[in-house]
This record gives C-alpha cells, sequence and structure tokens, in this order.
C-alpha cells in the first residue's frame, strides 16, 4: 500500500500543499499579497510547486494563471497542488530566459533566482548563477502595457532588480521586510509598464507578520486600512 502523501498547508488552511523536493517558504505568501489591482491573467516566472499561484488564486479567484518552469518535477507537483485545492493552471515547460513568445499578461510575478554557487543535491535542477537583470528583463517582456510586475527578491540583490525595473516602469513601489535582525532580509519591488509615476517605499514589516501569512489579507488590505 502506497503511503499517504503529508498534507501541509498556506493561508490558515486556505492552501493546501503536498510535501515535495521544494516546499514554499513565505516570500510565496507576501509575493501574492503584494499586486495591487485584481487582474485578468497572471504569469507566474518559476511557478515550482505553485506557491505564489496558489496563493494568488485565492486572492483573485477569478484571475487566470499561467506558470512556466524548466523543471518538469516542479511542474508535476505544481498540478498536483493546483489539483488539490480545485484550481487549473495553464502550465510550461520552459526556461523564461529562451521562451518564445508573443503572449503578455495583466501581471507578472516572480520571486527570481538569486543563488550563486552549487545546487544541492537535492535541487540539482534549481536555477543558480542565473543572470537576474535577464531574468527581469525577459519577465518585464511579458507584461502588457500598464500591467504591473511584482517581484520578491533578497535584500542583497535589490539593486539589480530596481534598475531593470525603472527603466521601462512608473509607480515603483518597493516595501522591505525584515528578519530578526534590524534591516531588511527580503524587498518586495512592484512597477506598472510604461508609466512615469513616483516611486513610493513604505515602512516594511516583519517576514513572520500573521495578517499576510495566517489571516490572508493582501498588503493593500492592511495599507488600505492604515490610510483610512
Amino acid at each position: 500500500m502506497a503511503e499517504k502523501q503529508e498534507i501541509f498547508t498556506l493561508l490558515n488552511g486556505a492552501i493546501k500543499m503536498r510535501q515535495s523536493c521544494y516546499n514554499p517558504t513565505s516570500d510565496a505568501v507576501w509575493l501574492a499579497a503584494f499586486p495591487y489591482t485584481e487582474p485578468n491573467t497572471i504569469l507566474d516566472v518559476g511557478i515550482g510547486s505553485g506557491g505564489v499561484s496558489l496563493c494568488l488564486q485565492h486572492h483573485f479567484p477569478n484571475a487566470k494563471i499561467t506558470g512556466i518552469d524548466s523543471s518538469p518535477t516542479m511542474l508535476q507537483a505544481c498540478s498536483d497542488n493546483s489539483q488539490l485545492n480545485g484550481f487549473h493552471f495553464d502550465l510550461i515547460n520552459a526556461d523564461i530566459l529562451t521562451w518564445s513568445t508573443d503572449k503578455t499578461f495583466d501581471l507578472v510575478v516572480t520571486n527570481p533566482p538569486y543563488f550563486i554557487g552549487t545546487p544541492s543535491p537535492k535541487h540539482p535542477d534549481a536555477h543558480h548563477n542565473t543572470d537576474l537583470t535577464r531574468w527581469i528583463r525577459r519577465s518585464l517582456a511579458r507584461v502588457k502595457p500598464r500591467g504591473y510586475i511584482c517581484v520578491i527578491v533578497d535584500a542583497a540583490r535589490m539593486a539589480e532588480v530596481i534598475h531593470v525595473i525603472t527603466k521601462s516602469c512608473g509607480h515603483i513601489t518597493i516595501l522591505p521586510l525584515f528578519g530578526t535582525k534590524q534591516v531588511a532580509e527580503r524587498v518586495l519591488i512592484r512597477g506598472r509598464l510604461g508609466t512615469n509615476g513616483g516611486s513610493t517605499i513604505h515602512l516594511g514589516y516583519p517576514m513572520n507578520y500573521d495578517p499576510i501569512l495566517r489571516d490572508g489579507l493582501t498588503i493593500e488590505n492592511i495599507l488600505s486600512n492604515i490610510r483610512a
């Protein structure tokens, strides 16, 4: 008899996922909470096992989500997880750096590979030593005019991402996420393609902030309450 696969949850049980060779961290939940307006179409670049897209579908149930990943193993895990939650994603087995398409989307999200070094034996097909600048450029190329791109990245490499996004986007929004030390560990960056609006840097939040991770609020929910 086959062993029953272990299930874990995100957003206080709203999202279920099967254990796999790569499970999402809180980065996935934060990225999914960052979009500003409800999109009709979403592209998740480097979808992995689906953590970001599962949370996005929870926040935006009417959105059509497409995911791209170079790993067939990750795409199979993502497919299993989407079915587990009653969702459907269009999944593409390709590398964003070489993907040839004319498709564009209202929203493109990505948790890009920023690791430098040798992949661990557990993740031999993980993206390491990737050209981060090119990754962001290729992701931006898939955004519709006046559409949005949302990125979460290690704070040590945020300058590369901001440099690329500001060349073609306005209304740049930056939100740092803090760990136990008083410096940002991750940074959320959002831009709107083809616009000239100014930039905003928010105060930031702790990475273990329950209203996002447990209660399933979006960042806009929280900011709207503050503005009110």
